[in-house]
């Protein structure tokens, strides 16, 4: 005769839960460095617009003699925003990338072409940053020999540097801050509002690209930084138990024992 038996479910749960349970943690762990990431691009954004704007005010200089100028006399500070705010920054924006990808996965297609842009995005920053740090050392270097050969090499190694870090429009980093909350509205990863603020800025970002409309990315810049800190905090709040309300509920296991 035979007889169908539900099998054991605390024995069941001893040996299939505890991986499951490593999952979810290390998820949570991933989702709680993604929010410190968020956090850190946040700060970078808040110092950098005061020391890029206010203390050496690279952006209203005219020409590239006063550039040169002002390169030598802010060589160190220099330096030191540069690898901050684009090195860094490009590989801390990375792993915010990845790991926004990892939460939005309920939304595949939308989160890999968002992870995808914004790996992009993170390595052009990185490279823009390369080039400018060595660039400026290699001119401050020739300014003390001949400014007029200081002042030809920065007006080549600039145009470089700026174009990779997006100084014609935040075109990048605007299609990414799309596609993730365009995700996460799919998704309710994140917060509804925080969604609408970043199809906002995404928008302002994608528009700054569009020479008439290149102060948008004022607007783009501005509000990133409140997105990167609501979105830390809501990424630091990650619990375990998120994990596991993803993972589909296993059925009970059902063993068929024969009896004479």
């Amino acid at each position: 005769m035979n007889v169908l038996h539900i099998g054991n479910r605390s024995k069941v749960s001893a040996t299939a839960t505890d991986p499951q349970d490593m999952q979810a943690l290390a998820y949570a762990r991933a989702q709680r460095a993604g929010g410190v990431a968020a956090l850190y691009l946040a700060a970078a954004y808040l110092v950098a617009m005061p020391y890029f704007l206010i203390v050496v005010n690279y952006e209203s200089l005219v020409g590239s003699a006063q550039k040169v100028a002002a390169l030598v006399a802010n060589q160190n500070s220099m330096y030191v925003m540069y690898l901050v705010t684009y090195v860094v920054f490009g590989i801390v924006l990375a792993a915010l990338a990845l790991a926004l990808w990892k939460r939005l996965a309920g939304s595949p297609s939308i989160a890999a072409v968002g992870g995808a842009v914004g790996l992009i995005w993170a390595c052009m920053l990185v490279a823009s940053g390369l080039v400018f740090n060595y660039g400026a050392a290699a001119v401050v270097e020739l300014y003390d020999k001949s400014p007029a050969q200081a002042v030809s090499a920065w007006q080549a190694i600039e145009p470089v540097a700026q174009g990779l870090g997006s100084a014609q429009g935040e075109l990048l980093g605007g299609l990414w801050v799309l596609l993730v909350s365009v995700a996460a509205l799919r998704t309710a990863a994140l917060p509804t509002a925080l969604n609408w603020l970043g199809i906002l800025i995404g928008v302002a970002g994608i528009a700054s690209a569009i020479p008439v409309l290149l102060d948008a990315g004022y607007i783009f810049g501005l509000l990133q930084i409140v997105w990167f800190i609501w979105v830390g905090i809501v990424m630091l709040r990650t619990r375990a138990s998120e994990d596991s309300q993803r993972q589909s509920v296993s059925p009970p296991v059902i063993q068929r024992v024969s009896k004479e």
